[in-house]
């Protein structure tokens, strides 16, 4: 075993009483901290040499904007766990005086690696790859180790201007963004020239820009209810120079069309969301059914981002579709390992060559030692010990064999998402 892999198995072990009620497989779970992860969701920031300036030194952790859940909650060990793995620093408490030192630890790192800093961090996270979701990828996140997954959302309303209706990672783009980097004012007078001049070619540049999908945040602002649309009544809604539902509903089937024909693969938001008061009934993952089910989509992939958790047995089920996958990023913070690994032997026990591993890692305003670089250790981590306690119990269970559990967790951690894009 090399000595890094030591070194996880030593912070597993430190954690394992939180778990004392599930039984591990000790050589299973070694073998599982050697796989290279991809991850298919993360919003990593991109190297700033302000950003460590504009953090306040007098409250490291930072202050929720709403009460967190349990495994956020600042206090959780995993986060002590993350700067060990990520600073080399354990602290025996969460004083002011150690935080402080650890905060410091971070910001030499920072500044040692310089713009190779967001590549480390995957490093010691054991992340291969990691698709990042973001209006456009900054300093740092042009590197081997990540992928480019762009918004799409602003294209589903052609007359918004800069006016946007996305919220936190994507609310800086709109669609007169994108009109301005092909060089348009306004949108093209017929929906036709549209879909020619304004989406084809707006993929088309993402993909030479390392892009592999697409990514759509509309259940922050409606239902997902993408239903097909008649060309003929969304030209004349188009005519009309007026955004409506219907002309996003068109729309939406237009963008996923032409991402499959591009090869780039259709993420959608759905499950639960940020902040409590975000409408759950609006992001059900069944609401895609009528648009993933209709024959112009079938040569598109789709990945339900967040597994549609809490409808997660919707969104297994959904993976019946040739063409459906899900993550389960998000659901490493929603959820401590125990529960996670439910969720997991239930996907495990239907397609699992559909499950991706996502850590929809971000960072938190003014919470320097839990952004971005905390949670994508300590999702990774979280997934790799969930991985083991549904692995090992469906091994115990006579479900499958040690060397099937071992081809599983490759599946879900790398192969799949490797095969999903041709990584």
């Amino acid at each position: 075993m090399s000595a890094r892999a030591s070194v996880w198995v030593s912070l597993l072990l430190l954690a394992a009483p939180c778990f004392a009620q599930d039984a591990v497989d000790g050589a299973l779970m070694n073998a599982i901290l050697q796989i290279p992860a991809i991850d298919n969701h993360m919003h990593a920031d991109p190297v700033d040499a302000a950003r460590p300036t504009r953090w306040k030194t007098d409250n490291p952790l930072g202050t929720s904007r709403y009460p967190d859940v349990a495994p956020l909650a600042r206090d959780h060990i995993d986060w002590q766990l993350a700067w060990e793995g990520l600073y080399g620093l354990r602290v025996p408490d969460l004083s002011l005086r150690q935080l402080q030192d650890v905060l410091e630890r971070k910001k030499k790192a920072m500044a040692f690696f310089g713009d190779g800093w967001p590549e480390a961090v995957l490093k010691q996270s054991r992340v291969d790859v990691a698709l990042v979701n973001t209006v456009r990828p900054g300093t740092g996140l042009d590197g081997p180790r990540f992928r480019w997954v762009p918004y799409a959302d602003p294209l589903l309303r052609p007359f918004s201007g800069d006016e946007s209706r996305m919220l936190y990672t994507g609310g800086d783009t709109s669609v007169k963004a994108l009109l301005g980097e092909l060089g348009l004012k306004k949108p093209p007078p017929t929906l036709a020239r549209y879909r020619e001049q304004v989406i084809a070619p707006t993929l088309a540049r993402w993909k030479s820009q390392r892009g592999v999908a697409v990514k759509f945040l509309s259940a922050y602002a409606r239902p997902i209810d993408f239903d097909p649309v008649d060309e003929k009544r969304a030209a004349k809604l188009y005519a009309a120079r007026k955004d409506s539902k219907l002309l996003e509903d068109y729309l939406f089937n237009e963008i996923a069309a032409a991402a499959g024909r591009a090869g780039l693969v259709v993420h959608v938001h759905t499950g639960n969301g940020d902040g409590p008061y975000f409408n759950n009934g609006r992001a059900n993952p069944g609401l895609l059914e009528n648009t993933i089910n209709s024959k112009p989509l079938r040569q598109t992939k789709f990945v339900l981002l967040h597994g549609g958790w809490p409808d997660y047995r919707l969104a297994q089920a959904m993976t019946d579709k040739p063409n459906t996958y899900v993550d389960f990023s998000a659901q490493t913070f929603y959820l401590d390992s125990h529960h996670l690994s439910d969720v997991l032997r239930s996907w495990l026990s239907w397609h699992p060559e559909k499950v991706l591993f996502g850590s929809d890692a971000y960072s938190d305003v003014d919470s320097p030692l839990v952004d971005w670089e905390e949670k994508e250790w300590a999702c990774t981590y979280r997934a790799r010990w969930a991985l083991g306690l549904a692995l090992t119990a469906m091994v115990n269970n006579r479900e499958i064999s040690r060397d099937r559990a071992l081809e599983l967790a490759r599946m879900v951690l790398h192969d799949n998402a490797a095969s999903l894009y041709g990584l």
